[in-house]
Order: C-alpha cells, then sequence, then structure tokens
C-alpha cells in the first residue's frame, strides 16, 4: 500500500481510541469525498451506525460535502477505529476553523476517550473474575 505523494494543501489530524490509530487528511476540495486505507467508506464501514459516528463531527460542523477526505487507520475493532476517525477529523476541523472548537468540545469529540481493556492478573481467569471457590 504506497502513499502516493500529493502536492495539494491538506489539514492533518490524529485521533485515538483503545488500540486504534486514525491519521486523516482533510483537502479542500468542490467534490467531496471519503476513503479510508484506499477504500470508500461505505465498503470500511459495512453498517449505517459506524459511518455515523466517523462521520459526525461532519454533521455537527454543518460541513459535510466541503472536503475529501483520506484516512489510514490501524489497530482495534471497527467500532474503536470509527470513534478514533471522528476524533481525528475533529482535531483537524478544529486546526482549520476555530470557531469550531465549542461546538465539538461541548460534544465530547476532542477528548480522547481514555477507556482500555484492563490487563488480566495471575491466579484470576480474567481482569477480575476468581476461580469458583468452595468451602469444602
Amino acid at each position: 500500500m504506497a502513499d502516493t505523494i500529493s502536492k495539494e494543501k491538506y489539514i492533518e489530524g490524529m485521533g485515538r481510541r483503545k488500540t486504534s490509530v486514525a491519521r486523516v487528511r482533510l483537502f479542500s476540495s468542490s467534490k467531496a469525498s471519503f476513503t479510508i486505507n484506499d477504500k470508500d467508506i461505505a465498503t470500511y464501514f459495512p453498517t449505517r451506525e459506524l459511518a455515523a459516528t466517523a462521520t459526525e463531527a461532519l454533521d455537527l460542523a454543518k460541513i459535510p460535502g466541503k472536503y475529501k477526505i483520506t484516512a489510514k487507520i490501524k489497530g482495534g475493532g471497527i467500532s474503536s477505529q470509527a470513534q478514533a476517525l471522528r476524533h481525528a477529523i475533529s482535531r483537524a476541523l478544529v486546526l482549520n476553523d476555530k470557531e469550531l472548537r465549542s461546538p465539538l468540545k461541548k460534544a465530547g469529540f476532542l477528548k480522547r476517550d481514555p477507556r482500555a481493556k484492563e490487563r488480566r492478573k495471575f491466579g484470576l481467569k480474567k481482569a477480575r473474575k476468581a476461580p469458583q471457590w468452595s468451602k469444602r
């Protein structure tokens, strides 16, 4: 998967969630498109809910058709990838327009969600689940 070097100006944002990392580039363009890892958004996110989560920041900013968006996403599951993508788009939009900071921050799109899976401890089956205890 070779990156094509583009001479166009763009705004870049990076977002994270759990183990997912999303790198987004927003190009000012009259023709809007949305590609993720060289695939269309409808192909990459199979359900409407995931695509809606990913584009939530654009809908809140009321500029869904203003940018050509390319994204590279690594790690995690598709749900956390959609949330990482939303985080990255929000950060890039704020770099472009400072007026959008307040509504995006109020919606919680600029804060990285710090929740992640807790590590497994020895002597336990999972992070907190203990083996069955028998009195006798």
